[in-house]
This record gives C-alpha cells, structure tokens and sequence, in this order.
C-alpha cells in the first residue's frame, strides 16, 4: 500500500474511532464472505463492520488517543464501529458468535474505557435503551425535566444508567431499586456521537490482515 494510501486509511479509521460510541475489536479468521455479509446486515442499525490492518489500526488508534488495543490487533482483524445502541451492538455481536465460533470477541472501548471480552458479554446481557428508558419514564412519574434530559442523552451514556439499574436490581432484588438507578447523573456529551463514515475505504480482502 501506498504511503498516501496508508495515510488516508489510518485518518479513516481514526475518524471512526473519535466518532463511534464503542468499538467491539475482533478475529474473524474462518468465517466465510457470505458470514461476514450477514454479520455486517444484522447490525447495520447500530454499527459498521469493517475489516482493518492491524499496524495502520494501532497508528490510528494511538491518533484517536484510544488505549487498550495494540495488544489484541494480532490475526484477521474486523471492528464493528458503534454509532447506534451500544447495548443492541453487543448483543447482535454475541448472538453471531454463539451461532458462528469462528467470530472471536477480543476487546473493545465504550466511551474511551477499555472492555473485555466478559465486560461486552455483560453489556449485550442488558436492557435495550428503550426498555430503560420506558422503565425510567414510568419510575420518574412527574418529574418530566429529568426524563426528557435522559432520553436526549447519548446512547453510550445511557448504556451506564442500563448497568446502573441492572446493578441496583441484582442487589435488592425487588422493583423499587429502578426509582433509584433513576437518579443516577447522566453526564452530557460535548457532542453527539456523528453518522459512521462509509466503510469500504478500510475493507480489505478476506486475509489480507497485516500484522
């Protein structure tokens, strides 16, 4: 490749990196061109799925100021850049991969923090945003202010009310715990998380991975 070909490939996958609310790193080594299409369809309302190179990947990564990956980038590697519910992502990730082994879950990041494979397990285990929102709606009753604030928050930072109120029920095991996760802060972006760029400019043939 080309030095101004890397170059323009290293600022695309950065560009998705500063604009994706999550990124779910993984090895797609053994599945087929047909798999990897239907994986790509499955999660088109909430991500793009785009086939990197592992160096140009850890240079725009480090570019980004994304930390956590560099030791995963080993192998084929495919991102799924999360532009929609963090929650749905994960979940059409972990369902294609119970169904499909050969996709091989290997870290990701959700708003800047690193997580690992059994953190993303954790977070596709969740509520999707509109059942938490439906169930804080309901739990904030008059309190409209604080229910219109949450539903224009970013989906990423809805994401940590889910594992808030998933927390608070897990430990007091009864319904009154959702009032509470209710109150949990919401801390607002500084922007809302832009449309994903097109994929193909980081799409490379099945096993052209470079490591």
């Amino acid at each position: 490749m080309a030095t101004a070909e890397k170059a323009a490939a290293i600022a695309d996958i950065a560009e998705k990196f500063r604009t994706s609310g999550a990124a779910v790193l993984t090895e797609y080594r053994g599945l087929t061109v047909s798999q990897l299409t239907q994986l790509r369809g499955s999660m088109r309302e909430h991500a793009t799925y785009s086939v990197v190179k592992n160096t140009l990947t850890r240079r725009a990564a480090a570019e980004a100021g994304i930390e956590g990956l560099d030791e995963h980038l080993v192998g084929p590697t495919a991102i799924a850049f999360v532009t929609g519910d963090p929650v749905e992502a994960a979940k059409g990730l972990r369902d294609f991969a119970k169904a499909n082994p050969a996709l091989v879950i290997k870290a990701g990041v959700l708003d800047g923090k690193p997580l690992s494979p059994e953190e993303i397990t954790k977070l596709a285990d969740l509520e999707s945003r509109e059942v938490l929102l439906a169930k804080l709606a309901g739990a904030m009753k008059a309190n409209l202010s604080k229910a219109v604030y949450l539903f224009a928050a970013p989906l990423s930072q809805t994401a940590r009310v889910v594992d808030a109120l998933r927390a608070k029920v897990e430990e007091q095991g009864t319904a009154a715990p959702v009032e509470a996760a209710a109150e949990t802060p919401v801390e607002a972006d500084a922007e809302t998380p832009a449309e994903a760029p097109a994929e193909a400019s980081t799409d490379v043939a099945e096993g052209g991975d470079e490591s």
